[in-house]
Parts: structure tokens; sequence; C-alpha cells
């Protein structure tokens, strides 16, 4: 092998999915950049390597070097340190002041702040103040040097070890040592495979019952993300052996285990198929059968009322004309306890909405309205007039009792209760919407089944229809407005399994759906940047980086997610100040989406931000969430993602003026009618496809959306008859 010295100029590629890396390397010696790729775990522009490895011939790109091994080293150049200490590595050195220390010292640098930090006061804009904390940083870093080595020794990089020791401080050798599947758990970005390569690594036996139980729960974890509730046992087991190697003797002692620890559910059907539940979601699909039906047949808060009177009130006080599915649907929510309100675009479903609020408000009713994301809730409010909360807000979510403080023992204060969207909510979180809806509320559920379903386990709006033991209204009609739309009228059309109209309009005339045709990646790339900066926002006027969203179906390849967002943050936004984690850059004015519900800042996960500030004395970036200025710190930047880009799912609940989606056949294994489906109707006025017909056509031909292990229909039917029996 050959091996290298430099440091890290800028990164180029970043895949979240296996850590691959293309950068640019300012190679000692050398004064053109050198560019690197490979699997680099957490590195950063700044970072002074020493690199092993082979040089290839790119076909396309030229000459690349290979990365098998890498190291961390102490910058020896004196441009080298200035990116070292101006990365954030250090609270207190921002670019700027890295650049007045280095001018000052030059390669005495790293020596005057570890032996005489005093002279630092030497360099114009550092005081006594930033002095203490600059040298409170170094020997914080200098504390954490052993477990750095120790962690680094075993395949952990240095971002993820600096987190570790941010968890668990001097004890982070021993607790590593004792059980490394601990940090899957407890470590945020670190998941199952890097822990056992440590475990590996530091010598657990690969036959060792803990690896194998650490490995199921895993496994199952991993498919209760893909959006099972359950998994049957026999194909788990088979995962997880393919993952592990595992002889089946130490897997069925692992499974006994689990069992006996109450880390697994185990359930046995009438076919004799054995089915695995994490306890947690066993627990909530059991309970959300049992309370729905419960509510169901509790008496209602309304008291009897001339149906033909009260349509003909609300018709009069909103100024519409109600087509007789939207009367079905009303007259059904003031005798029912449960309904299900479900349609496409354009079929009225907010003109119910609102008559219902004005019904249930003149009968003197607590109405509470939500919504599962923080968009779909202000939607739901601008549609409305009326206040909206999402869910989490509605259930007064308090990180420091560890839970929703309403629930069973703590209802909601509402007669009725109408929560749109529903197609996005996942079982935990229906679950605990039912713990505090009161038994005499009235709850009426409201969204598009045809939609992809919720990103966490289950399908619960279309088990809840599916088991046909509750009121649903499906509304069909189109109205004469939204059928002036392309975008209404291709997305029924979609939905319907037919090819939408994509023929060009009448010269002179606009329509707000186009479909260009592109089957070059590379080129369709280009063509998206395009439509992005130049043409969307100089014929419609729209802002670029507010207006115009682009959706994908994947995350990998050229136009997935992760490569559209660095080309697209390099062609929209050339502020130059940025903070580089974990592959990603973080400039002023990047659009970013938070990836993980944080109950402690009340945001969640698909929220969209726009960074305003990086503090690098505090090393913290601002981002404003729709009014909401929130701080993070650079250790917590794994929070956020670039969101130029984003993919379809996360898109569930928004709407945006302009959406560009490419559809491409490289996306061939995602092409699924209900994935376009929703990501057409995200777009308000434009929508803009960029592909071949041929993938457009797959897409719409496919109609058997990825299955999901539920059990939501059998267990509502049994709660059912366990009702009827009791009566």
């Amino acid at each position: 092998m050959d091996t290298i010295y430099g440091y890290i100029e800028r990164i180029t590629y970043y895949s979240e999915e296996d850590d691959y890396v293309v950068a640019r390397l300012r190679e000692k010696g050398k004064r053109e950049l050198t560019t690197i790729v490979g699997n680099l775990v957490g590195i950063n522009p700044g970072e002074s390597l020493k690199l092993q490895g082979k040089w290839v011939q790119n076909k396309k790109y030229g000459e690349q070097f290979r990365v098998e091994y890498y190291d961390t080293v102490v910058p020896a150049t004196v441009n080298g340190i200035e990116k070292y200490l101006g990365s954030g590595l250090i609270k207190g050195i921002g670019p700027v002041i890295a650049r007045r220390i280095v001018k000052a010292f030059g390669l005495d640098t790293l020596d005057i702040i570890e032996n005489c930090p005093e002279r630092l006061s030497e360099v114009e804009g550092i005081g006594s103040k930033r002095i203490d904390m600059i040298k409170e940083a170094w020997e914080e870093q200098k504390e954490i040097k052993d477990v750095m080595v120790f962690l680094q020794g075993h395949g952990v990089s240095a971002s993820y070890a600096a987190r570790i020791y941010k968890k668990y401080g001097n004890d982070s050798i021993k607790i590593v040592k004792e059980n490394p599947y601990r940090l899957a758990a407890d470590v945020y970005g670190i998941g199952f495979i890097t822990a056992d390569k440590i475990a590996q690594s530091i010598g657990i036996n690969p036959n060792s019952t803990m690896r194998a139980e650490e490995g199921i729960l895993f496994v199952l974890s991993q498919l209760m993300e893909e959006g099972h509730v359950y998994y049957p046992l026999r194909e788990l087991l088979g995962k997880t052996g393919d993952l592990l190697k595992l002889d089946a003797v130490i897997a069925e002692k692992a499974v006994n285990q689990l069992l006996n620890d109450q880390r697994l559910i185990i359930e046995h059907l009438d076919d004799g198929q054995e089915i695995a539940y994490l306890p947690a979601l066993w627990a909530a699909e059991e309970n959300l059968a049992r309370r729905l039906q419960a509510l169901k047949n509790e008496p209602s808060v309304v008291r009897p009322l001339d149906i033909k009177a009260a349509l003909s009130w609300v018709e009069r006080k909103l100024d519409v004309v109600l087509n007789e599915k939207q009367k079905e649907a009303i007259s059904l929510a003031v005798q029912s306890k449960v309904l299900i309100i479900t349609g496409g675009p354009g079929t009225g479903k907010t003109t119910i909405i609102n008559a219902l609020i004005k019904i249930f408000r003149a009968l003197k009713l607590d109405v509470s309205l939500t919504a599962p994301t923080g968009r779909a809730a202000k939607r739901m409010k601008e549609t409305t007039g009326y206040a909206a909360k999402t869910i989490h807000r509605l259930l007064e979510f308090s990180p420091g009792e560890g839970g929703f403080r309403r629930n069973q023992n703590f209802p909601l204060n509402a007669d009725v209760v109408i929560v749109d969207e529903v197609s996005m909510i996942d079982t935990l979180l229906m679950n605990s919407l039912l713990k505090a809806v009161p038994s005499s509320a009235i709850l009426i559920l409201v969204g598009d089944v045809n939609q992809l379903p919720s990103i966490g386990p289950g399908n619960v709006l279309k088990d809840i229809i599916g088991s046909r033991q509750f009121e649903v209204v499906t509304l069909t009609e189109i109205f004469r407005q939204a059928k002036e739309s392309r975008i209404v009228s291709n997305a029924h059309r979609i939905n319907k399994g037919e090819f939408p109209d994509i023929t060009k309009p009448v010269s002179g005339k606009d329509t707000d759906f186009y479909f260009i045709q592109e089957e070059d990646p590379e080129k369709a790339l280009r063509l998206i940047l395009k439509m992005c900066k130049e043409r969307i926002p100089k014929r419609y006027g729209f802002d670029p980086l507010k207006d115009v969203q682009v959706l994908t179906p994947m995350k990998k390849g050229v136009i997935g997610v992760s490569n559209l967002n660095i080309a697209l943050q390099n062609c929209l936004n050339p502020y130059s100040e940025a903070v580089s984690r974990s592959g990603k850059l973080f400039k002023i004015k990047d659009k970013v989406m938070q990836t993980i519900n944080n109950y402690d800042r009340e945001v969640f996960n698909g929220d969209i931000g726009w960074i305003t500030k990086i503090n690098w004395d505090n090393q913290e970036v601002s981002v404003d969430f729709e009014g909401r200025l929130l701080k993070y710190d650079f250790s917590e930047l794994d929070e956020l993602v670039p969101a130029y880009a984003i993919s379809i799912h996360k898109s569930q609940g928004s709407e945006y003026p302009a959406v560009i989606i490419p559809v491409m056949t490289q996306h061939y294994v995602l092409l699924q009618r209900n994935m376009i489906y929703t990501g057409i109707t995200r777009g308000k006025k434009l929508v803009v496809l960029v592909g071949t017909k041929k993938a457009l056509a797959i897409a719409i031909r496919n109609d058997k959306p990825q299955k999901r292990y539920s059990h939501l229909q059998e267990k509502l039917e049994r709660a059912r008859e366990m009702y009827t029996r009791s009566i």
C-alpha cells in the first residue's frame, strides 16, 4: 500500500448509508489537491490525516486515492494548523480567530496553546475570558486522549469517540469493554454494526449469547424502522443468522433469554406461526385495538338534533353547497363515536372539517384539532381559522416525566377530537393519542388512505378502515375548482392506475403540471439545478430556497437525497462560512431538517428550519423553525440534515408552492404508485417530474406497496368479540 499525508480541504460527496466519502486533500508536498475516496467515518475539513491505500484511475474523474486505513495526526503545516483550529474542535476558536493565532505564532501555535496559553492575549480579539474558554476546551481534549486512543484503536472514528466520551466520561473504556453493544442504544449515530465491530476488536466471543441477543433485537428494531409492527420469528432468526453467522442453538438460547428478561414477546397465531414483537409495540397494538372499540361503544356527548336543519344551517354559514358524500360524513359525525373520512386532493375534506367545527361549537362542545406534524397542524389552522396543535403538544409531552402528561389518568379536555393527516400516524403515536381521548368524546380521523403509510411502524389508517368495525366515508368527487388543476386531476388518474396527462399546454397558456423527459441521471441533475435556481423563480416568482422543494424516492445515487443536497447547496447557497460534521456542511441560510424527535426542544422528525447564525465561540448553530429560534451545539448537528432535497416519505403532511420530483429507472425498487401519488399531492401550484415515461409507468403499475407486518385489523376484531361477550 501507498501512504500519503495531508489535511482535508473539503468534502464533495458523502453517503449516509455507508459513510462513503469523496474528499479533496491538501497533500503534503503537492500543489494540486488530491481526490481521496473510501469509507471514512466522521472526518471533517481541517483534519490532518495519515492515509494508506492505493492509487486508482477512475474513467470519469481521473486519478484518485482509494483509502483502506487512516489515522488522525497533529497538523504539521501552518495551513493545516489553521484549518484544524478553525474547524470548531476547540471552543472559543473559530476561523477568524484561528487565522489570527496562526499568523501570530506560526508553527509554534499548538505548543503555545499547550504550554503558554496566556500568550494568546497578544492576538487581537482574545481577552482573558476567551483564553479561559480555550484553556478549558484544550484540557478537555487532553483528558479524553486516552479514551480516544483506545476507541480509535478499535476502529471508532474521532467524532464517535468524542460522543462516547460525552456520554460515559472517564468510564468510557470500562463500559465499552464490559458491553460495547450498549453504544448502539446509548450513543446517537452508533448502530449495532459499529458496536459489533468494536466487540470483535476487543475480543468478545462471536458465539456469545450476549451478541446473539443484541443482534436479534437490532434486526427487529431495523425491521420496525421499515414499518413492521412485528416480524415472523423464523424469518427474523434467518436475517439475524445471515448478519451474525449465528449457530441455530445459540439463537434459540438467545430468544429464550430475551423472553425471560421480557425484552421480546412471541405470539402464537392460529396457523401455528410464531411472530416476534418488541414489548412496547406489542402493548401499543393491543391497547390501541381495545381503546378504539371501547370508545366506539361509549355513549355520545352530542344531543339528538335535526340533521337536515343542521346541514342547511352550516351551508349558509360557510356559503357552500355540500355534495351527498359530504352530507353523509357530517351526518355520521354527529351520530357516531368514531368516524373515518378519507379522500384524495380536491374532494372536500377541509370543507367537512370546517362544517363540523361550526356545528359542534354551536352545540357548545369543546373541539380539539390536531395533526401529527407542525407543518400539518399549521395548515389545519390556516384552512379552518381555529387553533390546531401537533399531537405531541396536544398530549403535553414532558421530558422530565418521561412521556406524555395526557393519558387515561389525565385525559384531554375535549368533547370532539378531529385528527388530520392520519395516514402519517404510526402505531405508537396513535396509541398515545387514544389513551388521552376521553371515553365520552367523538373521534374523527381524516386522511388519505392512498398516500404512503407512516414512517414509523404500522399502517394504522388502512388497518382501521380494513377492519370494517367503524363508520367510513370515502370521498371521490373532485370539486369543479380542483378539476381545473392538473396536479389534482393527474393525482387522481395515477391513483386509479392511469397515466397522467403530460401533453404540452396550448401556446400562451400555463399548466401547473409538467413532465420533462431525461434518461441520463447527470443531465437530470443539471436540469433540476437550473430549474431551482433560474427557470422556476424567473417564471413564477418563487423563492428557490423557501418555495421550491425537490422530492426524491431514494437516498442513494446521483439523484438521491444525499447527492442532490450537496449539488443544490453549492448551487443555491454560495455562503462560504460553514460547519462540517459527519460529512455534511452546514452554512448560514441553509435549509435543514430535523431527523429525530427531540422532546426537550419540541422539534420533531421532519420539521424544516433555516440556519441563521454560526457562533464559533460557543460552538453553536442557530436554526429558525418557523419563528422558533433553536440553538444546536456543534456536537448535536447529527440531528440535522440539509433539506434542499428530501425523501417523498419525509414530505408527508407538507405542501410546497413548487415541487420537483426525479422519476428514473435507477429508482426501480421504490417506484410505487403511492410513492408518486404522495409526491405529486405535495405541490400546491406547480409540479415538475423529471425522468422517463418508462419509470413513471413502472411506478403507476406497481400498486403493491411493500408489505408491513401488523395485526391491528385482527386485534380490532378480537376486541369487538371480547366486548360483545362482556355485555
